[in-house]
């Protein structure tokens, strides 16, 4: 085996990840996810005897949020005109 580590050949994502992980599992770079998780708009680190970890389950939640909020942000133009946008003003 040598120094391969036993998570190196699993075929399921971790939990927890430290952040350059836990920004690379959702596509963007670790200076926006720090970004992120300083307005609280993705979650604190857990700390484990001294390491920062991200849980997947709570980025994954909180992905959904955002997807939410940016799906509840956006207005289709035509149906605002027409009146049937779905938004009570």
């Amino acid at each position: 085996m040598g120094h391969e580590k036993l998570q190196d050949r699993l075929a399921y994502p971790p939990r927890a990840f430290r952040a350059d992980r836990a920004a690379a599992y959702l596509g963007i770079s670790t200076s926006k996810f720090h970004v992120l998780v300083e307005e609280g708009r993705l979650p604190k680190p857990v700390r484990l005897d001294g390491m920062t970890l991200w849980d997947r389950l709570d980025l994954d939640a909180a992905f959904e949020r955002l997807k939410a909020e940016e799906t509840s942000h956006r207005r289709n133009t035509v149906d605002m005109v027409l009146g049937i946008d779905g938004h009570d003003e």
